[in-house]
């Protein structure tokens, strides 16, 4: 790549005229729409079927637990097989468990025991896919691939429960057999357009026990301080940028001035941080120079706690709406230059378990937000709860940002990501990499 290319962002068409990348971004987008309007339909279903507000809810909630209980050791499986077999297998599992779930007069029970059977398969899914899109996308382009993966993300979860809502009046198990079919098509499309990316075996060692598998993405991600970095910061980001979405209908009962603007207060506040999280990854990841990005990675992660800050005001609904956009913008903003260093720092034979580690750990931020302010709501209000909540925020990442890893420290890491590849002795174990000598240090300039 010659020092022009390298110094601007990628393009969408660079990106769209690698095959593998357009089928694996239609699949992922297909995947994730099918699965939001599920969630819609299965909520509704179930409340349709028992009248409870509660079962509503737990069927909503438990679409999370398998992140929660068992995320990254069940994200350690994609690193078993080949990428693309693991994904294919996920989709072809779901498609069936939400095919069952249609069947007329399921009792509850089996409901949630079919939902939660059904979500366990999204970790390995997530997580392969995660550790493929480094193979396809190379240097910038994976920046901006990611970037756009992230905004169709959310832009599907728009979609997704619209549609979902929709069908749940009308029928919920029309929703969940249109879910169960995008799972099909995904499954095809993955089998047929990856081609040879993802059918190698992902991890080139020896295989061990799974839980020591699991154990050792831990070790890779906390035990680099680069990867480390990365991790708290997204961890605590989502810790209270998550908590709009979370609270919005009771947020909407603080600000509506009548019953009649609850509905559409509701589905601003839920929809604002997605929307903005939709245009913060198109403009940075796209228009934005990578150098550029790297360097507003810190103040975009304070930004979006501190958006929230003005609840503490009781502000109207379109400024409260406006302030959930400002915090998707932010954290759309942060994410492709620090998924960017967390892939270039990352040993290849761990891209799955660390990615799993990730990504079990975002869900669990996110739950842990949530259940904290919704509990401090009930007493305080949700206004001054958010506001609270979010000075919080933006003190603790600043403290982070304090301790961010400076340019030397990150171009380190990811020179020395080789060496913890290599570090495996002839039984498998994980072995730490090599200490540098102080003469070493000083070759490289620290």
């Amino acid at each position: 790549m010659s020092t022009d290319k390298a110094s601007r962002a990628a393009t969408f068409g660079e990106l769209f005229a690698i095959p593998a990348y357009r089928y694996l971004l239609v699949a992922n987008v297909l995947s994730w729409l099918g699965d939001y309007v599920a969630k819609a339909a299965i909520t509704t279903l179930v409340f349709h079927s028992t009248g409870s507000v509660g079962l509503s809810a737990l069927a909503f909630g438990i679409t999370y637990l398998p992140w929660l209980v068992g995320g990254p050791l069940l994200a350690s499986i994609a690193e078993r097989r080949p990428y693309r077999s693991v994904m294919v297998g996920c989709d072809l599992v779901r498609a069936l468990l939400m095919a069952l779930l249609a069947v007329p007069g399921l009792p509850v029970g089996l409901i949630l025991v079919l939902v939660f059977v059904a979500e366990l398969a999204s970790p390995p899914f997530q997580a392969a896919r995660s550790a493929l899109l480094p193979q396809i996308l190379k240097q910038d382009r994976y920046v901006v691939g990611v970037s756009l993966q992230a905004s169709s993300g959310q832009a599907a979860q728009v979609a997704g429960y619209a549609i979902g809502a929709l069908l749940a009046v009308s029928s919920p198990r029309a929703a969940l057999i249109a879910n169960s079919l995008t799972f099909v098509v995904s499954a095809t499309l993955l089998r047929l357009g990856l081609g040879t990316q993802g059918s190698v075996a992902a991890s080139s060692g020896a295989i061990q026990h799974l839980g020591r598998d699991t154990m050792d993405g831990f070790r890779v991600v906390f035990g680099s301080p680069v990867l480390r970095a990365v991790a708290v910061l997204v961890f605590s980001v989502m810790l209270f940028a998550s908590v709009p979405e979370g609270l919005a209908a009771a947020w909407a009962v603080e600000v509506s001035e009548s019953r009649a603007d609850l509905g559409w207060i509701q589905g601003a506040i839920m929809m604002a941080g997605p929307l903005g999280f939709i245009l913060g990854g198109l403009v940075v990841g796209r228009l934005v120079r990578p150098d550029l990005r790297r360097q507003l990675v810190q103040p975009f992660s304070v930004l979006a706690p501190l958006a929230l800050v003005p609840a503490f005001a009781d502000p109207p609904a379109a400024l409260l709406v406006t302030m959930c956009a400002v915090c998707g913008f932010s954290v759309a903003g942060m994410m492709p230059a620090a998924n960017g260093l967390f892939v270039q720092a990352l040993p290849p034979d761990y891209r799955a378990r660390a990615f799993g580690v990730m990504q079990g750990g975002v869900q669990l931020a996110q739950g842990v937000g949530l259940v904290a302010t919704g509990t401090l709501a009930d007493r305080y209000g949700v206004s001054t709860v958010v506001g609270g909540w979010s000075v919080a925020g933006a003190l603790l990442l600043v403290l982070i940002w304090l301790r961010w890893p400076r340019l030397p420290h990150a171009a380190h890491a990811i020179a020395d990501k080789d060496l913890v590849s290599s570090g495996r002795s002839a039984g498998g174990q994980l072995q730490a990499p090599p200490t540098r000598t102080r003469k070493t240090r000083a070759a490289r300039g620290t």
